[in-house]
């Protein structure tokens, strides 16, 4: 398939009570060069209430609960989740190239019975794999977190070596590709401040971190660290690196979120197909106001075609 051919796009509402269904409106008015086909997947009420589908967009319904703006329900999420799922097997079966998720509510989830604790983790599951990477990006930073969603305190004994260096194994094997890179040059932040100082501030450093990097230096993997996380997003913004592994959350949203708030998408990695999703939440606060900003699901369409198009491209070469 050529790279100029049209990219088939899912989207998929997410919470129908949040920001997803105006910030999937907006993008469907705005659609990037590239885009042949799109399939919406969700609560469709919620999207036409919030400024409609464009003539020629597909609809596929799902929804579990009749909500309203600001209003959430946990009995929606029954059909946030078969929205999901069903984007991903029409993204597995070749019926849509790229699938683009709006933002869930993890409580209502959670609430309706069901223990994923985001997008990352279901699609591993639905997909057959036990983990994901996901990756953040905008502006030109691209950051993973190795731990994503658990308590601050957990992330000592959460972080490990072979998880570490499985997350710089998908790296290697598909940033490059999907980015359109000619090499992945890869930066990983130490845990403690000035990334332990030998010691001094903590060993995982030198217990966990630092056996990661040179196992997947043996592996090929251009990987450096552990870094002192102060200091190595200014420098991979300069053009050292290409992508930034952080030991938790906030590490790297902090200064991804600074440096493009508003524009940054949430990109996963290690799975038979492509994902994109917006970097934000629900925000139920201000949902059918008419003040949420589409921007970064503008972004994460643009990207996800932009992969798409990558990948083609680097399969015909």
């Amino acid at each position: 398939m050529s790279a100029r051919e049209g990219v088939r796009l899912a989207l998929t509402v997410g919470d129908p009570a949040g920001i997803g269904p105006e910030v999937i409106a907006a993008a469907l008015r705005e659609l990037p060069p590239g885009v042949s086909h799109v399939r919406v997947y969700g609560d469709l009420r919620a999207v036409e209430r919030a400024g409609g589908l464009p003539r020629g967009v597909e609809v596929a319904s799902f929804a579990s609960a009749d909500v309203k703006p600001g209003s959430p329900d946990p009995e929606a999420s029954h059909g946030v989740v078969q929205s999901i799922q069903a984007a991903a097997r029409d993204c597995l079966r070749g019926d849509v190239d790229a699938m683009v998720t709006g933002p869930i509510a993890k409580e209502q989830m959670g609430r309706a019975g069901y223990t994923f604790p985001g997008h990352t983790e279901l699609l591993a599951e639905l997909c057959g794999r036990e983990s994901a990477v996901m990756l953040l990006c905008g502006r030109g930073l691209r950051v993973v977190p190795a731990t994503i969603h658990c308590a601050l305190r957990e992330v000592p004994q959460r972080i490990s070596t072979e998880a570490i260096v499985g997350i710089l194994d998908v790296l290697h094997a598909e940033l490059a590709a999907r980015f359109g890179l000619s090499r992945t040059r890869i930066a990983v932040c130490g845990l403690n401040p000035h990334a332990g100082e030998a010691g001094r501030f903590g060993d995982e450093e030198q217990r966990v971190i630092a056996p990661a990097v040179e196992q997947a230096r043996a592996r090929g993997i251009d990987a450096h660290g552990p870094l002192s996380a102060d200091s190595i997003f200014s420098r991979t913004l300069a053009g050292e690196f290409d992508v930034v592994v952080g030991m938790y959350h906030d590490q790297v949203l902090g200064p991804l979120k600074l440096h493009a708030f508003g524009r940054a998408v949430n990109v996963t990695l290690g799975l038979p197909l492509v994902r994109t999703s917006v970097d934000h939440g629900t925000a139920f606060d201000i949902a059918g106001s008419g003040r949420a900003d589409p921007g970064s699901m503008q972004e994460a369409v643009r990207l996800a075609v932009e992969i798409v198009q990558n990948e083609r491209h680097r399969s015909a070469t």
